[in-house]
């Protein structure tokens, strides 16, 4: 799996943690390893200013996702395309949920992972599904780490 990490939000971020997290979810969603895919760490500015080309929505926002290649199937290489993420508003969030900012970060580009392989939150079954996944994901990566 080839990840790429862009930080240009000034923030420290847990970039080689998010290269196993990603790789991990990879292997999980059963996308061929050699796939592609580019994580991008961004101020708050800079994440107000995609938020409202991109969504027509005002505000930053934490996590943005722009999906590139689906694969057909499980043997097909892609690149799957680009996660953007807010750490400022990622220790927000983190704050409010009384957890770490790293947590929040894994779980934010997890989020951003399944939006890219096509699950959405549009409506309450959906979210219910797409938000016990990431969770679920986070959890086990959490687990196969510590082990290591």
């Amino acid at each position: 799996m080839t990840v790429d990490i862009i930080n240009r939000s000034g923030a420290l971020v847990p970039e080689s943690q998010m290269h196993t997290l990603i790789d991990f979810g990879i292997e999980y969603m059963e996308i061929n390893p050699e796939s592609s895919i580019s994580l991008i760490f961004v101020d708050v500015q800079e994440m107000e200013e995609l938020h409202i080309k991109w969504m027509d929505e005002t505000g930053p926002t934490d996590v943005l996702s722009f999906p590139m290649d689906m694969p057909e199937s499980k043997g097909d290489v892609v690149t799957l395309g680009d996660i953007v993420i807010a750490p400022a508003v990622a220790a927000q969030q983190a704050q409010v949920a009384g957890h770490s900012i790293e947590h929040e970060i894994f779980i934010l580009a997890t989020h951003g992972l399944l939006h890219i392989v096509g699950y959405d939150h549009a409506d309450p079954d959906e979210e219910k599904v797409m938000f016990a996944l990431q969770e679920k994901i986070v959890k086990e990566w959490s687990l196969k780490v510590s082990k290591n």
